[in-house]
Order: structure tokens, then sequence, then C-alpha cells
């Protein structure tokens, strides 16, 4: 009987954690950190901000921006960039002038949509829906 009491409590703790490290509240601009409020104004001026959700997840903390246009900006907690999804051509400035250079040279009719940086690598997809891997320094590695 008290192992039947002892699992319920610890799974009733475990739910409890659980629930609390999947948090998403919309936030207003001045809640973004002043990094990426920063970032925006200078790539997206002409757009408006929309929608901020903070979301923290797994002890990790991330902004969604949503612009105006189709524009989704993610953002670590420091304001630095994660990644960009568009509907539309992404701004020449938000991509890494290496992987850019690459895309021009190689896909001269495609463009960029999406962006996206992790810990080892950059992704990017282009308007043909193709998907592209890129190393930390822009370095092509693959076809995805």
């Amino acid at each position: 009987m008290k192992k039947v009491i002892y699992l319920t409590a610890l799974m009733g703790v475990a739910l409890g954690l659980l629930t609390a490290c999947d948090k998403e509240s919309i936030v207003s601009v001045d809640g973004l950190p002043a990094n990426a409020q920063t970032y925006i104004t200078q790539h997206f001026p002409s757009y408006e901000i929309l929608q901020v959700i903070k979301e923290r997840d797994d002890l990790k903390t991330t902004y969604e921006v949503y612009l105006s246009e189709g524009y989704h900006l993610d953002f670590d907690k420091k304001g630095s960039i994660l990644g960009i999804e568009g509907t539309n051509k992404l701004p020449d400035s938000v991509v890494p002038e290496k992987i850019l250079a690459y895309v021009e040279a190689t896909y001269p009719s495609e463009f960029i949509l999406d962006w996206e940086l992790d810990s080892r690598r950059q992704e990017i997809k282009l308007s043909n829906r193709m998907e592209l891997e890129f190393d930390l320094n822009g370095n092509f590695l693959r076809i995805d």
C-alpha cells in the first residue's frame, strides 16, 4: 500500500514539473529582450509585430515573434536569433554572407524562405522547397 501511495505521489510531482516546464504566454513587445527588439528594427523596419509568445520548455526560454507579411522569428532568452521563417524572400541582411553567396552562385533563380541555426549547423529552405545544410561557418554540407 505504501508503494502505491508513493508511486502516485511521485507521478503527481513529475506531472507537475512537466506542466510547469511547458508554458507559453503572450507578452508585449517590451517583454522581448533588447537584442531581439534591435534585430527586428534593423532587419524588418517596415513590418508590424503582430504577436510575441514567450515559451518556457525544458528549462529553456525562447520567444516567437510573428510579423506582418508572414514572417516568424525565433529568439533565445538573450535575444539572439535562432531562426526565421517567411512566406516571402528573407531579407539578405538576415542570411549569413557565405550562405547567401553560395545560394546566389549555385541556385541563381531561387531565394531563401527559411533560415535556422542550432548548436552544430545552419539550415535554409529555398523557394523551390529544397533544404540545404551548412556548418556554423557557412560551409555547405549537404542537401537535406
